[in-house]
């Protein structure tokens, strides 16, 4: 552990990440607190549309006259929420789809395997909108979406990852001492390919938040009525280029939190892959 910590701080574009990740995670979670004005999020304040960068208003306001910085935290909420529960439903069908395919050879191995290409043969954020679109504008039909179109990654890496090591000696030591296929899956292959399926993760998470604004974008996410950074960029469309501020907050907000998972990732890659890891 205090190997991999300094291997961490000595990797500065994943200390980069951490530091952009960290203070958006606490700003999520205590949006409440930190918001300037947390009651008038979803209110209309007509005589406080479109206003431009102020003491009252640090980033602006938006059409309907709320502050963009309280509707830019809360919106963090969501965001940071779909992506996790996305992630985390894709990693609850994935890792056992591709466990069990990878440790048995049999008919049921490869249709797993079938399904799970079927999937990838389309391009995700195209999938992802049909699926969007078929099941109407909303959130908990924006992470089915998003959950239905990435589990296929997870399926694929634990699959080639289980594929690798299931010849290995301690896998058939296991095996000769009379494990079960299920402990030899979940007590011995499942921590040795922990690694890579924790960087995936991480530069998934960042993956899923661009394409959840994506289907915000499009108006295929929450309702209009749930802060969210992809559905403000849009809104922002018929005000450019003169109330700038508008869609400048969002679209920086996406950049570097997608920028800051994708360098944690990095970071981790580097520090968990035995090829790459150096403790001198």
């Amino acid at each position: 552990m205090r190997g991999t910590l300094r291997r961490f701080a000595r990797d500065r574009a994943a200390l980069l990440g951490l530091c952009i990740v960290g203070p958006l995670l606490l700003a999520a979670v205590f949006a409440p607190v930190l918001a300037p004005h947390p009651n008038d999020i979803v209110v209309f304040h007509l005589e406080r549309r479109l206003l431009p960068p102020s003491a009252d208003a640090l980033l602006g306001t938006d059409r309907m006259g709320s502050d963009i910085l309280s509707r830019l935290l809360f919106g963090a909420r969501t965001t940071l929420m779909l992506a996790g529960v996305t992630v985390g439903a894709a990693l609850l069908i994935g890792v056992p789809v591709g466990l069990v395919a990878g440790y048995h050879s049999n008919w049921m191995s490869e249709a797993l395997m079938r399904l799970a290409e079927i999937f990838l043969a389309v391009p995700q954020i195209v999938l992802a909108i049909a699926i969007a679109q078929t099941l109407g504008p909303s959130l908990d039909n924006a992470v089915l979406a998003l959950t239905l179109t990435y589990w296929p990654f997870w399926a694929r890496l634990v699959y080639a990852e289980t594929r690798s090591i299931r010849n290995e000696v301690f896998i058939e030591s296991a095996i000769a001492l009379g494990a079960s296929a299920w402990r030899v899956i979940l007590l011995h292959i499942l921590p040795a390919i922990a690694s890579p399926i924790i960087v995936r993760t991480s530069i998934g998470i960042g993956a899923t938040i661009l394409t959840a604004a994506t289907l915000g974008f499009l108006g295929l996410g929450p309702p209009a009525t749930t802060p969210e950074w992809g559905r403000m960029i849009a809104e922002s469309r018929e005000y450019l280029p003169e109330a700038w501020w508008y869609a400048l907050a969002p679209g920086v907000a996406i950049f570097l939190t997608v920028l800051g998972f994708n360098l944690v990732g990095d970071g981790l890659r580097d520090i968990l892959d035995p090829k790459t890891r150096n403790d001198a």
